[in-house]
């Protein structure tokens, strides 16, 4: 796997504004003036992994967006692929596209693998001080465990 090094908590989560599922600019810098931030990379839409982690997501949306809490999910897929598989998945949460330029949020985070062009599975919890809290890596076809989450996001600052 070509890829930098993930950041690690206590880096500066780097600003980016992505396109998401219905054509609409998502700033992260917006999103944590508000609330707290997890950011999710997944490799690629319609995919097995991607789709059973996404499916954990919408069915416990109440762990991933609350009053203090958004969750917003990044590949490189295109963004008209994101809203026909957000559509049939039932997915009304971000789904961004990071297809142009390819890959350079994922290659911020350091979890773009440049050999197949698509991000790991990154997940960022982002805070209101613009801060990555936590974050967990898994490879490309090794599934992600979001049981830690919950735990990480009660023991951010108010």
């Amino acid at each position: 796997m070509t890829q930098t090094s993930p950041l690690q908590p206590g880096s500066t989560a780097p600003d980016f504004t992505l396109r998401d599922q219905n054509g609409a600019d998502v700033t992260l810098g917006d999103l944590v003036a508000e609330k707290n931030v997890v950011v999710v990379f997944f490799p690629w839409a319609f995919s097995g992994i991607c789709t059973g982690e996404l499916d954990e997501i919408r069915d416990h949306l109440e762990r991933f967006v609350t009053d203090d809490l958004q969750v917003v999910c990044i590949s490189c897929d295109a963004m008209f692929s994101l809203r026909a598989w957000a559509d049939i998945q039932g997915y009304f949460f971000p789904l961004l596209s990071d297809a142009w330029p390819h890959g350079e949020v994922a290659r911020a985070y350091g979890v773009l693998d440049e050999r197949s062009g698509a991000p790991i599975r990154g997940t960022f919890l982002v805070g209101r001080d613009g801060r990555v809290r936590w974050s967990v890596v898994h490879g490309i076809g090794e599934p992600r465990d979001f049981g830690g989450l919950p735990e990480q996001v009660a023991a951010l600052p108010v």
